[in-house]
């Protein structure tokens, strides 16, 4: 079983450059603690509109995908790829006439 791979630390030059964005951006600050701690749920602050999208509920138009994963071999995928940057629905397409569809 392959082992997922880590997400690399950050470096220290990407580390300030996230920084001098935070701070470059007034409308939009970094939280403090006391920001956290005041915090509230959605639904506390804005009930009625919370009501109303839980009885909307998700709307669904057409014919929803599933999200999954799949794991391909590394040929497999290369191929894939090389072909253009619709590989996924030609992926699709290549497993429906698979199955018979």
């Amino acid at each position: 079983m392959q082992k997922h791979k880590r997400v690399p630390e950050l470096t220290d030059e990407e580390e300030a450059r996230i920084q001098r964005g935070i701070a470059e951006d007034p409308d939009n600050p970094e939280w403090t603690a006391e920001d956290f701690r005041n915090a509230k749920p959605f639904p506390q602050v804005f009930p009625e509109l919370a009501k109303s999208i839980r009885e909307r509920g998700i709307t669904v138009v057409g014919d929803p995908k599933v999200t999954d994963v799949v794991v391909l071999d590394p040929d497999v995928a290369k191929k894939l790829q090389s072909e253009g940057k619709d590989w996924r629905e030609r992926a699709n397409a290549i497993l429906r006439k698979a199955v018979g569809l």
